[in-house]
């Protein structure tokens, strides 16, 4: 017999429990597989890039003698007489035509691969001196697990030293230009006025110049014989400038709508000051566009530094970042003999995959609504 229930006794509900924001956001990026892959290729990147030192078996500017265009070295694990090892190793390569750097190798001659090994001092972050590499080979033989470039230098330690220069730029850039929209777009969209208008103008008219024009004549009014650390800290502050007033538009709108909403009204009447209001309760209904904005333009932050270290305005040699990398690819007989030369913008191409499916993937957990508005558009 069902057991009568009294109209006031408060009802409980076994087996729910509550769930916070976060939970709800990490559940929906679960779902994205797509901006999940994008965002284990990114930690990859920039863990290698943030050990460059340690995973590179040599420095970036190393140049060995006799090696130009060196092909990837191969591993193998059976030698000539298909005898069969455990550790693996590598044959010498012998230069068999000097004009069009024709390689064969030597089954003569091997070298185990090792792991921890002694190599070239360096320091790690420019801090802690240390001399142990992930992998390298001993004595007198090299591994060039991508090839090396016309200069000898391995290929792929250049990548990992020229993703450090490549991918910070976008961080950087971003976290200034984003910081800079923040607080022209958040002063003129609270306080409007005079203000609101002076301030959107001088962003219509940055914004009015094409961007990519627009960022080489601002790098072709600056010497180019310049200390590589001064042309990065320019190129950032080349992209952060042309960068800010699209974000501030944004910002501006946003606050225009939210400082007459309730909460902000009622802060005001209770006292609080303007700059409580916006830092309180205004800017952190921005964080989640923010967040999403930020992790979509990070692309065309990595392609502006790639375009002008591709044109040479950009990082100089012999400093690596993927944009001079591949200004080697620009003679067509070295791409065709040489295709490992187009690996950087094998790597940029694949960086700007993820980090488009990561910000499509932060899109649809942090702004629901975005996401179903546009399945109603295309549905």
């Amino acid at each position: 017999m069902a057991k009568k229930v009294s109209g006031t006794e408060p009802m409980t509900f076994s087996g729910f429990k509550s769930v916070t924001k976060s939970q709800l956001i990490w559940r929906q990026l679960k779902r994205h597989q797509l901006g999940i892959i994008g965002g284990i290729i990114l930690i990859l990147l920039y863990g290698f890039a943030f050990f460059a030192e340690f995973i590179g078996p040599y420095s970036s500017d190393l140049q060995v003698r006799g090696k130009a265009f060196h092909p990837p070295t191969r591993l193998h694990f059976f030698d000539e007489d298909h005898n069969f090892s455990l550790q693996p190793f590598v044959y010498n390569y012998k230069l068999v035509d000097r004009v069009f750097k024709v390689y064969r190798p030597d089954p003569t001659v091997k070298y185990p691969l090792r792991f921890f090994v002694r190599g070239e001092k360096y320091k790690f972050l420019g801090l802690i001196p240390s001399h142990i590499h992930l992998f390298g080979t001993e004595g007198p033989g090299h591994i060039f697990l991508l090839g090396t470039d016309k200069f000898g230098r391995d290929v792929f330690t250049r990548l990992l030293f020229g993703a450090r220069i490549s991918l910070s730029v976008g961080l950087v850039g971003i976290l200034i230009s984003f910081s800079i929209g923040a607080l022209i777009g958040g002063i003129a969209g609270y306080y409007g006025g005079v203000v609101d208008n002076v301030l959107m103008r001088v962003a219509e008219m940055i914004m009015a110049f094409p961007g990519f024009y627009l960022l080489l004549a601002l790098r072709a009014l600056l010497p180019t014989a310049l200390p590589s650390t001064t042309v990065y800290l320019l190129i950032v502050f080349i992209l952060s400038f042309i960068g800010w007033p699209g974000f501030a538009r944004v910002i501006r709108g946003m606050f225009l709508s939210l400082r007459e909403q309730e909460f902000s009204l009622a802060a005001k009447a209770l006292g609080s000051t303007d700059l409580r209001i916006i830092l309180r309760h205004i800017l952190p209904n921005t964080m989640s566009f923010v967040i999403v904005a930020a992790t979509l333009s990070v692309p065309g932050y990595i392609l502006g530094e790639s375009a002008l270290s591709f044109l040479g305005l950009g990082i100089q040699e012999p400093q690596a970042s993927w944009g001079n990398m591949l200004a080697a690819a620009m003679n067509t007989r070295v791409l065709v003999s040489f295709p490992w030369i187009l690996l950087p913008g094998f790597l940029i191409f694949i960086t700007i995959l993820a980090f488009n499916f990561l910000g499509d993937a932060l899109r649809d957990a942090l702004e629901p609504r975005m996401r179903t508005s546009r399945r109603t558009f295309t549905g």
